[in-house]
């Protein structure tokens, strides 16, 4: 734990509670909001305390990633049974990092612009990839299943949590707009109105968590005939 001395009559603030303030302002007021000034007035610190720890708001976001990621449950916590196929486990570790964004929708924008490369986002990386071998995956293929799941939750997040993503509201006039579609142009679009826009969010992530599963199962087995 990294402790400086506070300007006088200030306490010093470690660098383990500077990055959890943080990470409650982020929550609070987004990325773009969040400024090192702001932070230091929360702390009842100065901005020359906080740049003794990080040389400025970017490098502080890094830790606020990997704070978030130390959120996500692994696969085996105390009291959980131990995932029975390679696709239980793809869809506990996926389903948590969906609960994680979803509870810290303004820090899903961070994980658009960095790779997490911390302790925790690494282990949350070394253990899907762990459990992955575990079950047989070739290390090329455990790698490539772990890449396209995480970018199907975080991209999944991006849109759901986008400043302009649209509500039901928006979703039903879609809905309207694509039935008034010339049926002789878009019949397809026109017949799935519904299918297209009238899906709640939540299914549509478990669906297509499952279209992704299903994809990852085929090239592990045409994998497999070829070895």
């Amino acid at each position: 734990m990294r402790i400086t001395a506070g300007r006088r009559g200030r306490p010093p603030r470690s660098f383990e509670r500077i990055v959890a303030v943080a990470s409650e302002l982020v929550d609070e007021v987004g990325i773009n909001a969040f400024n090192m000034r702001l932070l230091a007035a929360r702390l009842n610190t100065s901005t020359t305390t906080l740049y003794r720890h990080v040389a400025g708001k970017e490098e502080l976001m890094v830790h606020v990633v990997d704070q978030l990621l130390a959120e996500v449950e692994g696969i085996s916590e105390p009291g959980e049974a131990r995932p029975r196929t390679w696709r239980d486990a793809a869809r506990h570790a996926s389903l948590q990092l969906h609960r994680v964004l979803s509870d810290h929708p303004n820090a899903v924008p961070l994980l658009v612009t960095q790779v997490p490369i911390g302790p925790n986002g690494m282990a949350v990386r070394e253990r899907t990839i762990s459990t992955l071998l575990e079950f047989g995956f070739s290390r090329p293929l455990a790698a490539r299943a772990y890449t396209a799941l995480a970018h199907y939750v975080i991209g999944f997040a991006v849109q759901q949590h986008a400043p302009s993503a649209p509500g039901p509201e928006q979703a039903a006039a879609l809905g309207e707009y694509y039935r008034g579609l010339d049926p002789k142009l878009y019949p397809h679009t026109v017949a799935a109105a519904d299918d297209l826009t009238g899906v709640p969010l939540e299914d549509e992530f478990l669906e297509g968590l499952e279209f992704l599963i299903d994809g990852i199962e085929r090239a592990r087995r045409r994998r497999s005939h070829r070895g």
